[in-house]
């Protein structure tokens, strides 16, 4: 009998122990958690980060990228602030030459701000949401080697290069599911990204 008791005493005392361990493993991993928590960057915080290592143009060039665009060494994503776009694009290209509203816009009410170089940047809730370039030029460029003034040899031949096929804009094409421009006989006459307020 007293056998058994021992018997049982040890497999009770190896059940506590084991039962602490666990217990020990899971306060553990709940404090790592909740200290490495802190580092865990938010979708915003992501945003900024991918931001700061964006691409970079020279100082006085304007680079329109798909999601925005850049502005010497500082890049401006699709919601970034009005006032903002606006000083810096100002700054390098020149004082805002044009403004207008459109309130029917598909989208809803938009603004327009028209800069020098043919770029003109559309803003809604006081938010950059989009761009065209019209014009060539040597100090606003769009991303890629398609640009304002480019064969339509050369266009067709860029990747993700597709005529818009159900278009009712004349000359309407699209360089893969970002960037769209149109063509006016044989050279590529505007390119544009994000929202737009085109009467289909």
């Amino acid at each position: 009998c007293g056998s058994d008791r021992r018997v049982a005493g040890s497999a009770a005392l190896a059940e506590g122990v084991n039962v602490m361990r666990v217990l020990s493993a899971i306060c553990c991993a709940l404090a790592l958690a909740s200290c490495g928590g802190n580092d865990v960057p938010s979708p915003a915080e992501r945003a900024q980060q991918q931001g700061s290592s964006g691409p970079v143009v020279a100082e006085g060039n304007v680079l329109l990228r798909t999601d925005g665009l850049t502005v010497g060494a500082e890049a401006f994503y699709f919601a970034a602030g009005k006032a903002e776009v606006e000083a810096k694009l100002a700054g390098v290209l020149g004082p805002l030459e044009d403004r207008a509203v459109n309130e029917e816009c598909g989208a809803g009410p938009m603004e327009f701000a028209t800069f020098p170089n043919g770029v003109r940047v559309h803003f809604q809730n006081e938010t950059l949401k989009g761009w065209i370039i019209d014009e060539a030029s040597a100090r606003a460029r769009v991303v890629g080697d398609v640009q304002v003034g480019t064969s339509l040899a050369e266009a067709q031949a860029a990747d993700g290069f597709a005529m818009v096929e159900q278009s009712t804009l004349d000359g309407e094409f699209s360089l893969g599911p970002a960037i769209g421009g149109f063509v006016d006989g044989e050279n590529v006459t505007m390119l544009y990204a994000g929202v737009q307020c085109f009467f289909r």
